[in-house]
């Protein structure tokens, strides 16, 4: 079993070799699943998506209010949404998928399969961060607009694993501006939760 270690208040650094997942919860924020089972299902989305290993990917888990300011100055929308992602790789860095344009791979990525730099010893790559409103989660699943594509009707821990899986992908390089990628990166979210 993976034990969560305490790193301070609201933070777990979860290690699930060659992953490490750091959670942070919020203050003020209830989570509908344990830390550790996001955790996992972000570490069985690194896997499927091939992310360069040993790596370690931040779970930040907030409300609307922090969703809503991080919305409006980084994608200038107004108002919550569910989760956004912020890679801090390039997506040539990790290996096509299905659906994706295949002129992101014509150009070199500045790190990934067979480019990286020395890291200094016991440390590993950051691939970025995702940030979850567990706050729109439990609304979206309540009201039975859950599953991305708002007509899924599940429980709150469901949904909260399956921005987390979503977060993780765009980490990782995939979209769904293109329908052939929507229709590919749906389907892995599917395969990753387990459900038809």
């Amino acid at each position: 079993m993976v034990q969560p270690r305490r790193v301070s208040s609201g933070v777990a650094a979860i290690y699930l070799p060659p992953w490490r997942i750091d959670v942070v919860r919020r203050p003020g924020v209830v989570l509908p699943a344990a830390a550790r089972a996001l955790a996992k299902v972000a570490a069985r989305t690194l896997d499927a998506a091939m992310a360069p290993p040993p790596a370690s990917l931040g779970v930040i888990l907030s409300d609307d209010r922090e969703l809503s300011a991080l919305n409006e100055e980084h994608m200038g929308e107004r108002g919550p949404t569910d989760v956004l992602s912020f890679p801090l790789l390039s997506p040539s860095a990790f290996p096509p998928h299905p659906g994706q344009d295949p002129a992101i791979h014509d150009r070199p990525a500045p790190l990934g399969p067979g480019r990286s730099f020395a890291l200094p010893p016991r440390r590993r790559l950051h691939l970025g961060d995702v940030v979850v409103s567990v706050q729109r989660a439990v609304s979206q699943a309540g009201e039975g607009r859950g599953g991305q594509t708002g007509d899924v009707s599940w429980s709150a821990a469901d949904e909260l694993r399956l921005l987390v899986v979503h977060g993780v992908l765009h980490v990782c390089g995939w979209d769904h501006s293109r329908p052939t990628e929507a229709e590919a990166m749906r389907k892995l979210e599917r395969d990753l939760l387990g459900v038809r």
